[in-house]
């Protein structure tokens, strides 16, 4: 949902791309360290990211997914330009 490959995200996460896969299909265990690394990339609690946060994201959004759609297009350099941009908005 938030356009990062799983190349990218394995880089900040400091693993492997498969390691990543393994974790998005339930496969690998994640360390409590991963898991707050992981809130800071997608901008999330780390209670959000274990599914105890009050609110759903609805995937079938279509603003949402027109988002991620353009996101992946993104060079990872300009990617992070705007993430940087977003969270100086957000404060």
């Amino acid at each position: 949902m938030a356009g990062l490959s799983q190349a990218h995200v394995a880089d900040l996460l400091k693993v492997s791309r498969p390691a990543i896969s393994e974790i998005e299909s339930g496969s690998r265990k994640v360390s409590a360290d991963e898991i707050a690394v992981l809130a800071q990339i997608y901008d999330v609690s780390s209670s959000w990211l274990l599914g105890e946060g009050e609110s759903k994201v609805d995937l079938h959004d279509s603003r949402l997914q027109l988002a991620a759609r353009e996101l992946q297009k993104l060079k990872d350099d300009d990617l992070e330009r705007l993430l940087t941009l977003l969270a100086s908005i957000r404060e």
